[in-house]
């Protein structure tokens, strides 16, 4: 049996918040949350560890690379291996550096395209039960912006396990 050991940050982590950025809508309430370091075993333990706090884990792979957000649920990308520079919020948002190890929590509607990463580059996605996500690249519909709005919260932390606003 493997033994799989977490250890989190010992700090908070960062939180953005973006405005609408021309086609991408973002969230109009819910911050990104950047984990930095936030398994300090080997990165593959994202799997159990979004698994055990709700966040059901759904593919491993890349960030593409180009903008495009979620209309249908919030996102956890836990960097398993390698780095990658990433844009957050849209062509005109905040780039990070993520690397194995940490993690980014990101409120449905936001965008995010990866903007150069290592070879060795891999994220696990996972999503909250139940929900399936869809790719967009293009101005929202209403009916898309009222969805988004809806989902104002988060069922959990996919990282620490705690109840979230």
């Amino acid at each position: 049996m493997k033994v799989v050991r977490l250890v989190f940050s010992m700090t908070s982590p960062e939180q953005f918040f973006f405005a609408r950025d021309g086609w991408v809508p973002n969230h109009p309430s819910l911050p990104v949350k950047l984990y930095s370091a936030a398994v300090n075993s080997p990165a593959s333990d994202f799997e159990p560890l979004f698994r055990k706090n709700g966040w059901p884990p759904q593919w491993q792979g890349g960030v593409f690379s180009y903008h495009h957000y979620h209309s249908t649920t919030h996102e956890v990308l836990g960097c398993a291996e390698g780095w990658a520079r990433l844009m957050l919020g849209g062509p005109h948002g905040k780039e990070v550096r993520l690397q194995a190890g940490d993690a980014v929590l990101l409120p449905v509607g936001t965008g995010h395209c990866c903007l150069e990463a290592s070879n060795d580059f891999l994220v696990v996605g996972a999503y909250p039960p139940g929900c399936n996500f869809d790719l967009c690249r293009e101005e929202p519909t209403p009916s898309m912006l009222d969805r988004i709005a809806r989902l104002d919260r988060y069922p959990s932390d996919p990282v620490t396990g705690s109840r979230l606003a």
